[in-house]
């Protein structure tokens, strides 16, 4: 699921729309992220989608994806969905519960994020993972608490700019 578009087909640029365009940043910008070759799709709200390459270099020694794997998607995934519902401070992950299904060989996965509830202090949110042949291989649910951090504050969270009504510009100089 792409994320949403307006009418004309563009990204949704809403004020909703640029928030999560800049939790799709400041995923990109998580030095953690720079080991993983992954994309953040906010796709809605309440909802992410993250693309994750799984590599030979995450395996343990009996050739699959090592559970801190499992957990990385799925934490994201449910923090990222849940954290579409809060535009001034950064979430943190109280508890998370895993359910690993099936063994990653590597490959594409799909970790799909859903907030199922709160939205004042804690929020509640679940994900899954999803392989190339379309199985579920593993879900989670997720406790995630609003800090004091400011996402404003944070170096990769930026807030693109909504473009302005068409037509000519001002006249004049600076």
């Amino acid at each position: 699921m792409p994320p949403e578009t307006s009418d004309s087909g563009a990204p949704d640029m809403s004020g909703a729309g640029l928030h999560w365009r800049a939790l799709e940043g400041l995923y990109a910008s998580a030095p953690i992220n720079q080991m993983f070759r992954s994309r953040l799709d906010i796709v809605g709200e309440g909802h992410s989608r993250i693309t994750f390459d799984v590599e030979p270099d995450s395996f343990h020694a009996a050739g699959a994806a090592h559970g801190t794997i499992y957990f990385k998607m799925l934490d994201d995934a449910a923090f990222y969905a849940a954290n579409t519902l809060v535009t001034d401070r950064f979430l943190l992950t109280t508890s998370f519960n895993l359910l690993l299904s099936k063994p990653i060989k590597g490959g594409t996965i799909v970790a799909e994020g859903r907030w199922v509830s709160g939205r004042r202090r804690v929020l509640v949110a679940e994900s899954r993972l999803v392989d190339e042949e379309g199985d579920e291989v593993g879900r989670g649910t997720g406790t995630f608490m609003r800090s004091r951090i400011a996402l404003s504050g944070l170096p990769g969270y930026v807030v693109p700019t909504a473009p302005g009504p068409t037509g000519p510009g001002p006249t004049g100089t600076a």
